[in-house]
């Protein structure tokens, strides 16, 4: 297994599920590897978010918080989580209860056989509605035919990497939940960087909702998208 693992969840008023999503991977963690942080990348949230997630630090030293203030977006969540680790490898998962952390160990096992830099997760099965997955369709669309990604799901927020990634690519610059993963991907492929895919589970949501199929934050994610395919022209 890993020496030493930094685990970070983002985390926008998930006050139902924060605390269990915490303390399942606490619990995981203690099995697989020798050291390791937890960070709750707390998004400005409005509920009891901040109060929970406080509690969750008082109980363990190796849990941590950094706090946005206003909310920034998804983007930049991912920007402080992969930021704020400190150890050489990193994961990160969504903090709403949709996927199973014990699922690290087959990412841990695949980097292990393959020796990868990142290892990227794709749905097996998406539990969002129809609309949502034709918008991913389309935005994976757009991303492979101008960089030549072919990955399956970019936007799968499963993610193991290695630190040296964060520490060699450009800075990322992206705010927006929908571009920030497909920027990193572009950025470590264009470094050199051996990426390679697995299978996870993905289950219903059982509380809140997701801001990733808002409008504005498409049409903003495709701006982007082109602005950085001239940058890297």
């Amino acid at each position: 297994m890993l020496d030493e693992l930094s685990v970070f969840f983002p985390a926008f008023n998930e006050q139902e599920q924060i605390e269990n999503t915490v303390v399942k991977a606490k619990s995981i963690l203690e099995k697989v590897v020798k050291n390791w942080e937890i960070i709750i990348v707390n998004d400005g949230s409005k509920d009891r978010t901040a109060e929970i997630a406080a509690k969750l630090v008082r109980q363990d030293a190796r849990i941590k918080v950094v706090t946005h203030n206003p909310n920034q977006g998804y983007g930049a969540s991912l920007r402080s989580g992969l930021y704020a680790a400190k150890f050489p490898w990193i994961a990160f998962t969504d903090s709403d209860g949709q996927f199973d952390f014990s699922e690290i160990t087959n990412f841990i096992h695949n980097q292990k056989q393959t020796g990868a830099d990142l290892v990227v997760g794709y749905y097996l099965k998406r539990q969002v509605p129809f609309y949502r997955k034709a918008n991913t369709l389309l935005w994976q669309t757009a991303v492979n035919l101008l960089f030549g990604l072919n990955i399956r799901d970019i936007d799968c927020g499963f993610k193991l990497i290695s630190k040296k990634v964060i520490d060699t690519i450009p800075k990322l610059e992206s705010s927006r939940g929908a571009f920030i993963s497909s920027e990193f991907l572009i950025k470590a492929k264009k470094s050199g960087f051996k990426i390679i895919e697995i299978g996870v589970h993905h289950y219903p949501r059982k509380t809140g909702s997701g801001t990733g199929a808002n409008l504005n934050v498409i049409i903003k994610s495709f701006v982007d998208l082109f602005r950085l395919w001239k940058k890297l022209r």
